[in-house]
């Protein structure tokens, strides 16, 4: 998979965003934007305009459901992807009613979080190939 889009990074500890962006550029990801919390993400969100947002869940200033309540308010079709450590079902829930494409726990193993990101960047930005369609 070589995704060239660009990518927008929230996380509140610098070694995560290190970790994922790693992750990412694996994925043929190149232009990656980082931010530390939901108030920083949203003016690089403004700014960048990102194809896909990865967010944390918690974070100080601005949490990521706030977060992402916010981005669907700025743009309704963009594509974000939950990050967590501590993963409960009524948050899990939240965030997919709010729009989020996928969540993805942090301390999954390297080629889980690679793979989860790989199947949402599949699921939300290939084109469909012929034949792929519904009869």
């Amino acid at each position: 998979m070589n995704f060239t889009g660009s990518i927008l990074l929230v996380d509140d500890e610098a070694h995560i965003r290190k970790f994922i962006s790693l992750l990412l550029r694996h994925l043929g990801t190149t232009r990656i934007f980082e931010a530390a919390n939901g108030a920083e993400a949203l003016v690089v969100y403004k700014r960048e305009t990102p194809d896909l947002v990865m967010l944390d869940v918690n974070m100080p200033v601005m949490d990521g459901l706030e977060t992402l309540r916010a981005l669907k308010a700025i743009n309704p079709d963009c594509v974000v992807v939950m990050l967590t450590s501590l993963a409960n079902r009524q948050t899990i829930d939240e965030a997919v009613a709010l729009g989020a494409a996928n969540y993805i726990r942090k301390d999954a193993p390297p080629e889980d979080i690679g793979r989860a990101l790989a199947e949402t960047i599949e699921a939300c930005f290939e084109p469909e190939q012929e034949g792929d369609a519904p009869a």
